[in-house]
């Protein structure tokens, strides 16, 4: 999902099979039809809030749901957990602010060892559309604020 038309032209660009604008269009109907009704079989949500049983509908029997963020809050009012069950969904919620400094270190240790391997081989291709000076960070914060941005936003330091 993405919300805005350049955004969704954009995730096409790169590679998407099915591209949804959550703010004009239902993604719920749109991820059944993507899959034949059979909903989606994961759902990374960093937005939470009233999104969240949109996200729950979205997703196929057995499907995972991985909660990030709370973009849009982290409280949902009157939710049916009924779903979570009938369709044998996994929920599981993750940050790395809660994380004591040994985990975070082994995760950079994992990360080291697996993903920077794939990075310098060219395997693995982050979609880095601004790069800044560090002196610029706020312009890279106004970015993401107002959400104009489509990739990574890199700052550099000099």
């Amino acid at each position: 999902t993405a919300g805005s038309a350049d955004k969704c032209q954009y995730a096409a660009a790169i590679g998407a099979d099915v591209v949804v604008n959550y703010k004009t269009e239902d993604f719920v109907a749109k991820a059944r039809e993507a899959t034949d009704g059979q909903g989606v079989n994961v759902v990374l949500d960093m937005v939470a809030g009233d999104y969240f049983p949109r996200n729950l509908a979205s997703l196929a029997p057995d499907g995972r749901y991985a909660l990030i963020a709370f973009l849009g809050g982290s409280k949902v009012d009157r939710v049916d957990l009924g779903p979570i069950l009938r369709k044998r969904l996994t929920v599981h919620g993750s940050t790395l602010r809660a994380q004591s400094d040994s985990v975070k270190e082994s995760i950079a240790k994992e990360l080291q060892e697996h993903v920077v391997p794939l990075l310098r081989e060219g395997k693995c291709n982050p979609m880095v559309t601004t790069v800044l000076p560090l002196a610029d960070a706020s312009v890279a914060h106004t970015k993401l604020e107002t959400g104009d941005n489509t990739g990574k936003i890199v700052l550099t330091i000099e």
